[in-house]
């Protein structure tokens, strides 16, 4: 693993374009703390991925993470999240 550790972040605009596109009433608004609490949802949600997929690379003896090591966890992400 690298020795110095990245944060992961979102823009909030872009986490908010998100959000709205699957409102389904022209109405419905988000609050600013809806859009912090989920831009912290999608940080740990890739930071795990991405831990995961090294610990797949790893149990492979391969020094570098694939396409296809993220693609192995894929279906533990989406039966944990």
């Amino acid at each position: 693993m690298a020795d110095k550790e990245e944060e992961v972040s979102f823009k909030k605009q872009t986490v908010t374009k998100l959000l709205c596109s699957f409102f389904k009433e022209d109405k419905t608004k988000l609050s600013s703390d809806a859009t912090l609490l989920m831009m912290d949802m999608l940080r740990i949600f890739v930071q795990e991925a991405a831990l995961r997929s090294l610990k797949q690379a790893e149990s492979e003896d391969c020094n570098q993470v694939e396409l296809e090591h993220f693609e192995k966890i894929l279906p533990q992400l989406l039966l944990d999240f």
